[in-house]
């Protein structure tokens, strides 16, 4: 390891970043909230303190949702902010470090040991919370690294940058608004959490809604009406019978994952009154998009699925198929990249062993990175298992890890003296 290396690594501060990474968690920045905001103000202003020069500026939301290839969002949301820090160096930035500030909502909060999900609570190597797995300690991991490079006062030839972005959690308005702006890099790494592996592609995901109509009658006639839910049953058993056929083929990257492009029903809301026949069976759901497939091609094969499910009472009253919420395509890193082999190197020198490569079976930012010209991965501290769920936590042993490999790959791939 050369010199400026071992200063940089030197220079980190664990306590410091597992520090952040309360400090982060403690903010509730429920996707679409005024703490999303807070949360961003927050940040930039940390990244100034590591004497970045720091872009923080509002979105303008409906100026972007003019936009044809806008992604569409989930949450209402009246303001949104971004923020990109950038050191001095020459040129465009080697590399972007990424991570997002918005989380999902709670859930039942009796659910959550210790009460407070966003209480940071650490047992052990364990830190507990809403967003700490999904994606805080890789905020924190990104944050940890600029400041590590202030610390050992060593110099980078050409920049490096740290995009924080809102709302990737219901579609990807943030990162969107980030490359709009005209921020860019040579190559980067969205900071989700991998579990040590190195994510070179992602699955997409696209949001649905389902209206399946009835035929109102009083319960106790119910043979004069058509209940929405019975009919329903067999379009759920033709989603069941569409998701094993776009499954049967996994490309060798997902590893020993069966089901990389799951469909999904999230939300289930039938009838407005006990003793009544249902007229209306409205579903939410998502649906995988494969890798490399255009969304378009996924959503019409949906449409065919579900339209062409024999019964006579759908023939004459077809389901009504919308796609209201995020649209997530499928992304990967350009086969060749540099960037896998020299991530693969920052983790082996700090680890002792090469990351294996995998594919995600979920849609995020790297799809927007990708499709705007930047080489992207994922490597993040986290086990995405324990995201989106009352048990989110993340190994504090894994940030550790990830930040040395992250400062390693900064320091090399932008240069340094």
């Amino acid at each position: 390891m050369h010199e400026v290396e071992a200063r940089v690594l030197d220079a980190i501060d664990d306590a410091d970043t597992v520090a952040l990474l309360a400090e982060t968690v403690r903010v509730p920045s429920i996707t679409g909230t005024d703490a999303e905001s807070e949360l961003q103000h927050r940040l930039g202003r940390l990244l100034t303190e590591a004497d970045l020069d720091v872009d923080v500026w509002k979105i303008d939301i409906d100026g972007l949702r003019r936009r044809d290839d806008c992604p569409a969002t989930e949450a209402p949301r009246t303001e949104a902010y971004g923020v990109v820090g950038v050191t001095g160096g020459t040129g465009a930035p080697a590399l972007a470090l990424q991570g997002h500030v918005d989380v999902v909502p709670v859930g039942d909060l009796a659910k959550w040991e210790g009460g407070d999900p966003f209480a940071a609570r650490i047992t052990g190597d364990t830190l507990h919370g809403r967003g700490a797995c999904d994606m805080k300690a890789g905020l924190a991991a990104n944050l940890a690294v600029v400041r590590a490079i202030k610390r050992s006062g060593v110099r980078l030839a050409r920049p490096l940058a740290v995009h924080c972005v809102v709302s990737e959690e219901d579609g990807g308005l943030g990162a969107y608004a980030t490359l709009a702006r005209g921020h860019t890099a040579d190559a980067a790494v969205i900071t989700e959490p991998t579990s040590g592996a190195v994510i070179t592609a992602n699955a997409g995901a696209l949001t649905f809604r389902l209206e399946i109509e009835g035929l109102a009658a009083h319960g106790g006639a119910r043979l004069e009406g058509v209940n929405a839910v019975e009919v329903f049953w067999p379009v759920f058993e033709e989603i069941r019978r569409l998701e094993e056929e776009r499954n049967r083929d996994v490309p060798t990257v997902f590893g020993d994952n069966v089901l990389p492009y799951p469909i999904e029903i999230g939300t289930v809301r039938a009838g407005d009154w006990a003793s009544t026949v249902p007229d209306l069976l409205v579903a939410e759901g998502r649906m995988g998009v494969r890798l490399d497939e255009d969304p378009a091609e996924a959503r019409a094969a949906f449409e065919e699925a579900v339209l062409g499910v024999p019964s006579p009472w759908l023939r004459d009253h077809p389901p009504v198929v919308t796609w209201p919420g995020g649209q997530f395509a499928s992304g990967r890193l350009p086969a060749g990249h540099p960037l896998l082999g020299e991530v693969n190197r920052a983790v082996a020198d700090v680890c002792g062993t090469s990351p294996r490569e995998a594919a995600a079976p979920y849609g995020s930012d790297l799809r927007l990175y990708a499709a705007g010209g930047i080489p992207t991965l994922h490597y993040g501290p986290g086990d995405v298992r324990y995201a989106h769920a009352p048990r989110e936590q993340v190994d504090l042993s894994e940030l550790r890890e990830v930040t040395r490999a992250l400062a390693l790959l900064a320091v090399r791939r932008c240069g340094a003296h």
